[in-house]
């Protein structure tokens, strides 16, 4: 007779040789069907896995593991679509409101020019050095 094995439960999946498995049989069904516990099993003497007692719900076909498998790929692909869609349209309100601020600025640069003589105000003086290479590029740029 061969002794039972110690009821376990850990992540790990229990190991048995076909030889045990086949005295076993109805223990180690109703272990799988009351406690959602995998059994392994391995040949005698070998301890490779070759097949497994799961739970029922837990056993899926083939087919079924495809099918999730092209929805998750469906899902994902969709996902992705929307992504990329998002990023297009925050790149272009993005790119339109610094082509805005950038035109305020150009007119607001001009303006002072018209209202402010050169070298008539230190602090602007100041700003429009700290600003020059921008000035630069508003002024090229409305060219």
């Amino acid at each position: 007779m061969v002794a039972s094995a110690p009821l376990h439960h850990s992540d790990q999946p229990r190991s048995v040789p076909l030889r045990e498995a086949r005295t076993r049989l109805t223990q180690l069904v109703s272990l799988a069907e009351l406690t959602d516990t995998v059994t392994v099993l391995t040949r005698d003497g070998d301890h490779r896995p070759v097949a497994a007692i799961v739970p029922a719900a837990g056993a899926r076909s083939g087919a079924q593991a495809r099918a999730d498998a092209d929805r998750v790929a469906a899902v994902t692909a969709g996902w992705a679509r929307r992504l990329d869609e998002a990023h297009r349209q925050s790149s272009r309100r993005h790119a339109a409101e610094l082509r805005a601020v950038t035109a305020a600025l150009a007119e607001a640069w001009a303006e002072l020019d018209r209202r402010a003589r050169p070298g008539g105000d230190p602090a602007l003086a100041r700003l429009r050095a700290a600003h020059a290479d921008l000035i630069r590029e508003l002024t090229s740029d409305a060219a």
